[in-house]
């Protein structure tokens, strides 16, 4: 298969190298012309240390050469930037494409999903026929899938047999992937746990212990879970590998950007500082309004989403924030 990548970060590489190594053409784009220039040069990417890209890939910085031609078209920049990829893709955009968005993030203003911000764009930019729309989430760091370490994703979409043909392109020894209907709760697991896994981060950089981070990812599901549910989501999703499975390594993991961002602050930096510290895109701070909003809209009772609301944008303390969510009120674990 013909495969465009739009995205030359860490996650949108690590799959360029797992399609490529599974025998399809894959041709990577960047809005970012020194960052095609860097992969086009040393067959590397800056970000992931002693992982040598295969040959085959092919870089350019002409959107139309990456789109054109080819079977499907992978969305894997920044949640902030969808939007504004998919209106320069929308001219070279064929109604037999699939699209894949690997972006996991909600919009704040209009509170779509990733695959809802692209279909919104492409229609508005004059796209009239159909679209094939598909959702990959799941806990794999690219770090690790870079290295073919084994890990598994699901492939969501409201077409089974769409979801199954984007699953048949990433099988392999290293990557089992599972499909999924229910696509609206794969993309909120995947926006909402960024903001869960900074509260753990928080938690640890406060000198908390293992304890307190299990008590963040459970209860931290069940607000994912409630929200859900809110929106017609299935309860399987949540429980499954875009949610819990995501969740956990987002929360524990060395190679997460949210975790590493939350335990700066919890040492005493501000969000500022953190993320800049970190050096990437924290996708958890660009989901608290929308997470928040979608709270308030639906009367959904998420505290540990405002705590780290309260934490990151509002400049609450820490240790008050966690003094709040400890002080409320007892409640049941029954429904």
């Amino acid at each position: 298969m013909k495969i465009s990548i739009l995205g030359g970060g860490t996650w949108g590489i690590a799959l360029a190298k797992l399609l490529s190594e599974n025998g399809n053409d894959v041709t990577v784009w960047s809005a970012l012309p020194e960052e095609i220039d860097a992969l086009s040069s040393t067959g590397m990417h800056k970000n992931l240390p002693g992982i040598t890209l295969p040959k085959a890939l092919k870089y350019t910085k002409d959107i139309s050469e990456a789109v054109s031609g080819c079977d499907y078209i992978i969305f894997a920049v920044a949640s902030a930037f969808i939007r504004a990829t998919a209106r320069v893709a929308a001219p070279f955009i064929r109604e037999d494409h699939i699209i894949i968005d690997v972006a996991k993030g909600m919009e704040p203003v209009t509170l779509f999903t990733m695959t809802e911000v692209i279909e919104d764009e492409l229609i508005k930019c004059g796209v009239s026929h159909p679209l094939k729309l598909v959702a990959l989430s799941g806990p794999t760091h690219a770090e690790e899938v870079a290295r073919d370490l084994p890990t598994s994703i699901v492939s969501a979409c409201t077409d089974e047999e769409t979801a199954e043909k984007v699953a048949h392109l990433f099988m392999n020894s290293c990557m089992r992937v599972y499909t999924n209907t229910d696509i609206k709760g794969v993309e909120l697991c995947g926006a909402f746990k960024n903001i869960v896994a900074l509260a753990a981060g928080i938690s640890r950089g406060m000198g908390y212990g293992d304890n307190t981070a299990a008590m963040l990812i459970t209860r931290g599901i069940a607000e994912m879970t409630r929200m859900g549910l809110a929106l017609g989501c299935k309860r399987r999703t949540f429980s499954g590998l875009a949610g819990i499975g995501d969740l956990i390594v987002t929360c524990t993991s060395r190679h997460s950007r949210n975790n590493t961002c939350g335990q700066y602050i919890g040492e005493g930096l501000s969000y500022e500082e953190a993320s800049k510290k970190v050096g990437m895109v924290v996708e958890g701070y660009y989901a608290l309004d929308a997470a928040t909003a979608l709270c308030q809209k639906h009367s959904i009772d998420m505290p540990i989403i405002f705590a780290v609301y309260d934490i990151v944008k509002n400049n609450v303390r820490p240790e008050d924030a966690i003094r709040s969510l400890m002080a409320r009120s007892m409640k049941s674990e029954l429904d």
